[in-house]
């Protein structure tokens, strides 16, 4: 598949591994902690987001500075502005594998499902976009926006640790 651009629409066939969120394993004081380990679940993007209006965004690795100071911060500051704009899911990917996600999720404080931590595996979907990182194989940094389907916004970061077409301004400005 071609680099997703504004008016394409969402493929079909994307399922993302996802970590436990109360939305399929619900939330308790015993789960939340990150020690706490819960069950991968596999996620159906493609029937999930076919109603909805979502953002999207990758980062190559959780716990990484660029991506745990400048890049998840700002989504989570800013649900409530991206809920003003009609979005019902946030979520984000990156290479770990789902218990990774799910305790970065918890270190950021994020409960429920208010921002899903899905895993890309191999960078699979990444990949079949083009917007995985050639030289290491992870996740891209980028961010689309998908509203009943259509892709929105696509913006994909060409420099190393730079957060400006992925970031949540570049997104709220395009809802």
């Amino acid at each position: 598949m071609p680099t997703l651009k504004p008016g394409d629409t969402f493929p079909s066939d994307v399922t993302f591994q996802e970590v436990p969120t109360s939305r399929y394993i619900p939330w308790s004081e015993e789960s939340g902690d990150i020690t706490s380990c819960g069950i991968p679940i596999n996620y159906n993007a493609s029937k999930e987001w076919a109603d909805k209006k979502v953002v999207l965004f990758s980062v190559p690795g959780a716990f990484t500075p660029t991506c745990s100071v400048n890049h998840v911060p700002g989504y989570i500051q800013k649900l409530p502005q991206l809920r003003e704009k009609g979005v019902d899911i946030v979520a984000v990917i990156a290479f770990n594998d789902p218990f990774v996600m799910s305790a970065w999720g918890k270190a950021n404080n994020v409960r429920g499902d208010d921002i899903l931590f899905l895993t890309d595996p191999d960078a699979k979907f990444s990949k079949s976009i083009g917007w995985a990182d050639e030289a290491s194989g992870r996740t891209g940094r980028y961010a689309i926006t998908i509203d009943h389907g259509k892709i929105g916004y696509a913006g994909i970061e060409t420099d190393r640790a730079v957060v400006k077409h992925s970031g949540v301004d570049a997104v709220l400005a395009s809802l």
